[in-house]
């Protein structure tokens, strides 16, 4: 499977302001200790299910079922960095279109920076690049790459755009119950 990576399918980035010092933030654990019922709570009803797993050779991984626009996707997300303040988590992700099934290269960034000491911004970016099994999809079905980038863009932007400050404050509730003592 080859991303076809000097293309951009989508890309749509997104930041919310919480109240909560840099110091507390921890995107990774939040990450990759999410329970799947905050994760649908987090882009009801686009959000169906995750979950966390490992890679053949050990790398994190998150799973995550979404419906985005039309499409159902089934994100494999392999941490290729994961830290407290940034973790970046690229997938081959199946798409299931009323066309059938193909692939895209989707690459998420979750980003937190301090605003000052008490308030910090965090930025949900998504970049989709095609696959070569995504371009065979479009010239199987006789589809326009431009019109299909088109419609990921307007439903990948308005996901991103939904979802992006209920992460957000969820980032934050872990981050206070971290704080508290009630999760270790």
């Amino acid at each position: 499977m080859v991303a076809v990576l000097d293309r951009i399918l989508s890309q749509s980035a997104y930041s919310h302001d919480i109240d909560i010092p840099i110091k507390k933030i921890d995107i990774a654990d939040w990450l990759f200790t999410l329970p799947e019922a905050e994760y649908q709570r987090c882009c009801a009803p686009d959000h169906i299910a995750a979950g966390v797993t490992i890679t053949d050779d050990g790398r994190r991984m998150s799973i995550n079922v979404e419906q985005i626009g039309t499409g159902l996707v089934v994100q494999h997300y392999v941490a290729d960095e994961a830290g407290p303040t940034y973790c970046r988590m690229n997938s081959i992700s199946d798409v299931f279109t009323a066309n059938g099934r193909t692939q895209v290269n989707v690459v998420w960034e979750l980003i937190a920076e301090p605003i000052d000491d008490n308030r910090t911004r965090y930025t949900n970016r998504v970049t989709a690049h095609p696959t070569d099994v995504f371009m065979d999809f479009l010239a199987e079905h006789g589809l326009d790459y431009e019109a299909a980038a088109a419609a990921r863009q307007a439903a990948g932007g308005d996901h991103n755009r939904r979802e992006t400050p209920m992460f957000a404050e969820s980032i934050a509730r872990r981050a206070l119950a971290r704080a508290s003592g009630a999760v270790s």
